[in-house]
């Protein structure tokens, strides 16, 4: 804010001295505040439409195999807690998830609509996916009408479907704490390359940018900055720790076999 006072009040100064230093320091912080204003207004924007596309998007995604069960309905207010909403954020939240699982529901316009509301950033995009795949995979297991239904979801959003793949990927990796001695270190390596999205052949030069690359678009201060509700950072921090264990897989497996 300094520095556009300062620029403003040189401006002025150079037209009209004292005086225009005085008007040119005030209109540069009436400038700065409106911009500061706007992109507060931006965000809060994004944030709502996230909110609500997340859980209309979900509602739809629950109704994939003809009917929302009620551990489906369970699932989405457990989403509430994870992601710490406040009231008016939950009656948002309910209504969005209601109007997903109406008959009428478009889908495809509401994906299109969220689109337009993200500016189609990619970690944006990943997030929004990664959110509709936790809710059907909170028993761990994605059926098939629903992995049919996100498909769908990632290709309204401009995703390849190699992006489910990732997310059933960091999903067995997530509960590798559990299951990690019942999977072999071919299957956790497999994992690995797919949740960076890589292929095997990669050289070790390649796979640290793209390590690097991925870490820095979904970094939880970065989403935060361009809208992602506050709420939502720890998935996004989720997100970022398995992205460094798959990269940690990887090297020690190569180690061993160099």
């Amino acid at each position: 804010m300094l520095f556009a006072i300062i620029i403003g009040g040189l401006i002025g100064y150079a037209f009209g001295k004292f005086p225009g230093l005085l008007i040119g320091a005030a209109i540069g912080a009436f400038l700065l505040n409106r911009a500061k204003s706007r992109l507060f207004g931006k965000l809060q924007n994004i944030q709502s439409g996230f909110i609500e596309s997340v859980f209309a998007v979900m509602g739809a995604l629950c109704k994939a195999d003809g009917v929302v069960s009620q551990d489906e309905i369970q699932v989405a207010e457990a989403m509430f807690v994870r992601f710490r909403l406040n009231e008016a954020q939950r009656a948002t939240a309910k209504a969005a998830f209601s109007r997903g699982k109406s008959d009428d529901f478009d889908l495809d316009a509401e994906l299109a609509h969220f689109l337009s509301i993200s500016g189609r950033q990619p970690a944006f995009l990943q997030m929004f996916l990664q959110v509709q795949f936790s809710a059907v995979a909170a028993d761990g297991v994605v059926h098939p009408a629903e992995r049919e239904m996100l498909v769908r979801i990632a290709r309204g959003l401009g995703l390849p479907e190699s992006q489910i793949d990732q997310l059933e990927a960091m999903l067995r990796g997530a509960h590798g704490g559990q299951a990690g001695s019942q999977r072999s270190s071919a299957q956790q390596n497999d994992d690995a390359y797919k949740v960076l999205g890589v292929s095997p052949s990669i050289s070790d030069a390649e796979l640290k940018k793209v390590y690097r690359k991925l870490m820095s678009e979904n970094h939880p201060d970065k989403l935060a900055g361009r809208g992602l509700p506050e709420s939502m950072r720890e998935m996004a921090e989720d997100r970022t720790q398995e992205i460094t264990n798959a990269y940690d897989v990887i090297k020690e497996s190569r180690a061993r076999n160099a």
